[in-house]
């Protein structure tokens, strides 16, 4: 029997109108009341996710969120961070030295704020203040306070730029960070040690649930290594080739109420 279900947002949870549909909702709901763990497995910041877990209920006393592609776990119920794993001021120096270096633009967080080092806005950085909800800020890299928490930074450009500067990113800079493109024009660098398959990790041995009873659901390359962990890894119809290729389970897509036909098969229906 399944015990806990991972859940990405974009492109899995939410349709492509950004909304959580009365079914999802509603099969999410049953998997609750049979005693399963639903836990939303994002990129987004925490900020970015308050008004998703409300909407599902998700913040009963031992509910938890991961957010950031893995760098922090919260109890959603009374906010005690169980993993915070975050960049230094040393690292983010040595990312935005690169940037400059591939002409990309640069987008950084703390645990509530984005904030971008150049006076011109890039449309993605506003593109991602929408969706979040957070607001953004003006921030040079010289008045960065060294003690700032930077869950992560990220490289911003159209598809076709990003690509190309994604293969002129040093051998080096592959070894010393992880790496993840959450969308074509989005490419999250993170602490080595950060990823959406080691906190589902985490969180399942602190639960005392097993890898076998977990299931993950996703459709990006983000999700890739929670599908790859998962006792049953479920790709939505709209994921990338190699989450397909990895995943045990397929559903529908993120407009055909996928996660919900997942949920239904693999926990209700059992």
């Amino acid at each position: 029997m399944y015990k806990l279900i991972a859940i990405d947002i974009d492109g899995t949870l939410m349709n492509d109108r950004k909304e959580i549909t009365k079914e999802v909702n509603d099969a999410i709901q049953a998997a609750k009341a049979k005693g399963v763990r639903v836990v939303i497995c994002t990129g987004r910041p925490i900020v970015g996710v308050q008004s998703i877990i409300e909407e599902l209920k998700l913040n009963d006393e031992d509910d938890y969120v991961i957010t950031f592609n893995g760098a922090l776990v919260q109890n959603t119920f009374n906010k005690h961070v169980e993993s915070q794993i975050t960049l230094t001021y040393d690292n983010l120096k040595e990312i935005y030295e690169l940037s400059q270096k591939l002409h990309s633009p640069l987008q950084f967080f703390d645990t509530e704020n984005l904030y971008t080092p150049s006076r011109e806005i890039n449309r993605y950085t506003v593109h991602e203040a929408h969706i979040n909800q957070i607001p953004i800020h003006y921030r040079p890299i010289d008045e960065v306070p060294v003690d700032m928490l930077i869950p992560k930074v990220m490289f911003i450009d159209e598809p076709e730029r990003l690509n190309q500067n994604i293969a002129n990113i040093p051998e080096s800079f592959w070894e010393k960070y992880t790496f993840v493109k959450s969308t074509p024009f989005f490419l999250e660098i993170l602490d080595p040690r950060v990823s959406k398959g080691n906190a589902v990790k985490q969180l399942a041995e602190k639960l005392g649930i097993k890898q076998e009873e977990v299931i993950c659901i996703g459709d990006g390359e983000n999700d890739l290594s929670m599908i790859e962990y998962a006792g049953c890894g479920v790709a939505m119809a709209n994921a990338e080739s190699v989450v397909k290729e990895a995943a045990q389970f397929h559903t529908l897509s993120n407009n055909e109420n996928g996660v919900a036909y997942a949920i239904e098969k693999l926990v209700l229906n059992n």
